[in-house]
């Protein structure tokens, strides 16, 4: 299978960086799993979350679709 949807978790720190990347739901294809992870953490640094003025962590979940042709 070529195509599918991988949701995965991560965590920006008050930095900026991609932390504790991890899979939340599997495409079913561990090629794919393992992919999004890749690209996920090959991601270049994020603005932090801001709370009151003063950066934070912040907890993401984000879909990454394949669509192979």
């Amino acid at each position: 299978q070529k195509d599918g949807r991988v949701i995965c978790s991560f965590v920006v720190s008050k930095e900026g960086k991609i932390n504790d990347a991890h899979v939340v739901k599997s495409s079913g294809t561990e090629s794919l799993d393992v992919e999004a992870l890749r690209i996920i953490n090959a991601m270049p640094d994020w603005k932090p979350g801001t709370e009151d003025g003063e950066p934070v962590s912040v907890h993401f979940t984000l879909p990454v679709t394949f669509k192979l042709k």
